[in-house]
């Protein structure tokens, strides 16, 4: 039987990943102190690794796929093939922020004050790769973790991190003088799998659905029933992606309306379509949009 290895990213990223893999329609089940959790679908065989190894162990061939940050790809220079953007967090839904961070109180205000200075990331090639096209001279030292404390207690000038919120850098007291990149995740393959016809198809298939689901975050149907009398004037304050669906019911003046919008127009769109003369108005949520 045909059997693609997929890689699922440990951390962070985990929940909000096998939640999106639920909405695409597979469900995941990790098991405590696991690294393969079960998936209900015999095609698939799935391993929990961390982001940062993700692109290195699709690159050797032990998994044929996974889900990453463009970040990491980056910093282990990996040629997997990128198959798609899957813009999506725990808590913004945006790209994350690499970033430069220095103590609030710091004489340093650019980059180029950091000339002659130690700089603390987990990001390091990158870091590297960056100040050396500024040319800018400094002293990169990889950090195990809390990275933001090192400024605090005086390891390092200034920091390399990564922010969605800002929230922990202004937690710790310290001030961005510059944001280095931008990242987001990404779903990867390997060379070989991807010239695999089967594997390549089943990628595809992966990706089309994960997208689709992520289209359908914020977005709800609704369905209502309006007279003939009233059709037109409820029609035109009606948003949708490209028209709404009208059928007529059954041997009556009435017509079915069906439609998809954002939810956040949801409040203030139904009390308006109740006053142009919908009624029975039903709001259901969307797990993909494709």
């Amino acid at each position: 039987m045909n059997l693609l290895k997929l890689g699922l990213p440990k951390g962070s990223l985990e929940k909000s990943t096998i939640e999106l893999f639920e909405k695409g329609g597979w469900m995941i089940k990790p098991a405590a102190r696991n690294y393969f959790p079960k998936i209900d679908d015999p095609e698939l065989d799935c391993s929990i690794c961390r982001p940062q190894e993700m692109s290195r162990y699709i690159e050797s061939g032990m998994l044929d796929a996974g889900i990453t940050g463009k970040d990491w790809t980056q910093e282990n220079n990996s040629d997997a093939i990128i198959v798609a953007d899957l813009i999506y967090s725990k808590i913004s839904k945006k790209p994350t922020r690499w970033v430069i961070a220095v103590a609030g109180d710091s004489s340093i205000k650019t980059i180029e004050d950091l000339q002659g200075k130690k700089v603390a990331t987990e990001l390091v090639n990158v870091t590297r790769r960056f100040f050396k096209e500024k040319n800018i001279d400094v002293d990169i030292e990889f950090s195990w973790g809390a990275t933001e404390a090192k400024v605090v207690s005086g390891l390092a000038d200034a920091v390399v991190e990564v922010t969605e919120t800002e929230s922990t850098i202004r937690a710790h007291g310290l001030r961005i003088i510059h944001e280095l990149m931008e990242s987001n995740t990404q779903l990867i393959a390997n060379k070989a799998a991807w010239e695999d016809p089967w594997k390549r198809k089943k990628i595809e298939n992966i990706s089309l659905l994960l997208q689709g689901a992520l289209r359908a975050d914020r977005i709800v149907g609704l369905k209502m029933n309006v007279k003939n009398e009233h059709l037109d004037r409820v029609v035109k304050i009606l948003p949708s992606l490209n028209a709404p669906t009208i059928a007529n019911l059954y041997q009556t003046d009435w017509f079915s309306v069906e439609t998809v919008v954002s939810e956040d127009l949801v409040r203030d769109l139904i009390p308006r379509l109740i006053e142009k003369g919908a009624e029975g108005i039903i709001e259901y949520p969307l797990n993909k949009v494709i």
